[in-house]
């Protein structure tokens, strides 16, 4: 991180040398993250402060928020790859060789996301073969109960953390096939967690299907997913169990790119 406590006073912005310091705070700090309280402390401001601070941070993704707590961690904009800590990487750049190999194999659209705050915000894209193109605009939230990506996140997250999620988004309605009750969410999540990948059946936009992976952070969290896009067709289960593999193998890439770990899938989520 750039030590913005060398630069002359004259140049120097309160607001950007206290956000750039705590970014090297959560940098050094434990594998579960800082707390807020923990952050204001080490700042020596308040946590109202630290909170504006903070959430600014999350916004633009440099931080991201982790349960319990919640405790505060570097986000995927930051990624550092591997053991060197002076490598910082945007997660789409590294996602996008990945990607690429996904759409040869596979000939789908093929997209990668990061969490915030429980929802898939997508930061890269490859497109498939043909004249079809999902041009659904990067950076924005997307829904997590309606789309692959979203529950891809969801399935790997606490029970609290899932609740909480769906409270916010409020589970609309966006097709006919739409899962809305929480019961049948659940369900589905927990044949996302055995499979080891979502599957988003025209549950997001008519006609069109989607099936996505989740990737994990050095600390076993999900940080984030990977899916693969396109128009529904009446595909034979094996073929939906084949793009499931391999975008999981996608997934599993890129967990391994950004030093993380795949956690053993626990039964009480």
């Amino acid at each position: 991180m750039t030590n913005a406590e060398s630069l002359p006073s004259r140049y120097r912005v309160g607001s950007v040398a206290r956000a750039l310091r705590i970014l090297d705070l959560v940098a050094e700090g434990p594998s579960e993250g800082l707390t807020l309280s923990e952050v204001a402390r080490s700042l020596g401001v308040s946590k109202s402060a630290t909170y504006a601070l903070v959430r600014t941070l999350v916004d633009s993704d440099f931080l991201r928020t982790v349960d319990p707590g919640p405790h505060y961690l570097l986000g995927m904009a930051l990624v550092r790859l591997g053991d060197d800590a002076t490598r910082s990487v945007p997660l789409g750049q590294i996602c996008e060789p990945v990607l690429n190999e996904m759409v040869r194999d596979t000939g789908l659209t093929c997209r990668a996301a990061v969490v915030a705050d429980g929802y898939p915000v997508f930061v890269g894209r490859v497109h498939g073969q043909g004249a079809i193109r999902f041009n659904t605009p990067l950076g924005i939230r997307e829904l997590p109960h309606a789309t692959s990506a979203g529950k891809a996140i969801l399935a790997m997250l606490s029970s609290d953390a899932v609740e909480r999620v769906l409270a916010d988004s409020g589970m609309p309605t966006r097709t006919s096939r739409t899962i809305t009750a929480a019961d049948d969410l659940a369900r589905d999540l927990e044949m996302t967690r055995r499979r080891g990948y979502a599957i988003d059946d025209e549950e997001d936009a008519e006609g069109v299907f989607c099936i996505g992976a989740p990737f994990f952070d050095h600390g076993g969290r999900v940080a984030g997913a990977l899916s693969a896009t396109g128009i529904k067709l009446d595909l034979p289960a094996h073929r939906i169990e084949e793009l499931g593999r391999r975008v999981r193998s996608g997934a599993d890439q890129v967990t391994a790119l950004i030093g993380g770990v795949i956690p053993t899938v626990e039964e009480d989520h």
